[in-house]
């Protein structure tokens, strides 16, 4: 008790004294501050962590982000042992760089853990439970950036040709012209769908509308495959045999890697469809920030990343301003 009472003081005082004065301070304290043990009228520690997610969880959040914030953040108090107040930036380093040693995590995994402590410290010094995040001084980790694959014009009309059902085909028509997430797909119901105008609103990331647009290719497959329907089904898309429930997920990425492989096409998987149409939509000139709109970002940062430059482009490009 009286360790961590000079310990937390210390850590206040640490940024208004010089070297000396904190050493004069240490020998203070531990001789003022008298043994105590832990008495049964002491407050108990309010359990920062818990508090933060119910913040996180009033933003919005999803259960499976809560979740990973959870197990995130907890881990790396149980390794530091330390109370959250008491955590130090060199805790952090040395947690974040045993974690890569030991388990051979990937960069960026590392930055992922990184912001997840930068984002729990920032909020316990706004809600002036600290001083100063721990994590302040911690920078992005440098990670490799990779050019992601995108479907060519070929693939796509491959896909198209050789799928299975009329369901499957509405299924890649509306990812290739939407560029919706899969999970935002397999919520749509049958009366989100505006024929006419060609639009639908989905439900995105932290429970944000917006509206989708898809092409009239996509219209005409749609509209037969729900034509084929015989079951009372709200979903948009349903398994393929009774009871006919809303399909999930998993259902999506089984069917379009079962085709990929039946096509020998490479890495074929419903989040390629969306990266493919940014790309496209960039490459075409739309504007970023339209691009941002679409695709429901809400940092253009992370829309920069889902869009690769036609490297053809480029090379012309080249030709004429510099070759």
């Amino acid at each position: 008790m009286k360790a961590q009472i000079i310990e937390q003081i210390e850590k206040i005082m640490q940024l208004h004294l010089s070297e000396a004065q904190m050493q004069l301070l240490h020998k203070t304290l531990n001789a003022i501050i008298p043994n105590v043990e832990e008495a049964s009228t002491e407050k108990r520690q309010p359990d920062y962590i818990q508090i933060f997610l119910a913040a996180k969880r009033v933003e919005g959040c999803s259960d499976k982000t809560i979740h990973y914030y959870e197990s995130t953040i907890r881990n790396v108090i149980a390794a530091i042992n330390k109370s959250p107040e008491c955590a130090t930036t060199d805790d952090i380093r040395l947690y974040l760089d045993e974690y890569q040693q030991k388990s051979g995590a990937s960069k960026v995994t590392i930055d992922n853990i990184r912001r997840i402590l930068s984002s729990f410290f920032s909020w316990l010094e706004d809600e002036d439970y600290i001083v100063k995040s721990p994590v302040r001084r911690i920078h992005k980790v440098k990670t490799c950036k990779t050019v992601k694959e995108t479907y060519t014009d070929e693939a796509l009309e491959i896909m198209r040709d050789r799928a299975d059902c009329v369901r499957d085909l509405a299924i890649i028509d509306i990812l290739a012209s939407t560029g919706m997430r899969v999970g935002e797909l397999v919520k749509l119901n049958k009366a989100d769908i505006d024929f006419q105008n060609r639009e639908c609103v989905v439900l995105g990331k932290g429970n944000k509308q917006r509206k989708v647009y898809f092409d009239a290719r996509t219209k005409i497959h749609l509209k037969k495959y729900l034509d084929s329907r015989g079951d009372d089904n709200e979903a948009l898309f349903v398994s393929l045999q009774k009871p006919y429930n809303r399909l999930q997920i998993s259902g999506v990425e089984i069917r379009l890697r079962e085709l990929g492989r039946k096509l020998s096409l490479s890495k074929v998987h419903p989040h390629k469809f969306r990266r493919t149409l940014a790309t496209m939509a960039i490459d075409k000139g739309m504007p970023i920030e339209q691009v941002q709109q679409l695709l429901g970002h809400q940092n253009v940062d992370t829309t920069l990343q889902y869009a690769m430059v036609n490297q053809n482009n480029v090379k012309v490009s080249h030709k004429k301003y510099i070759g």
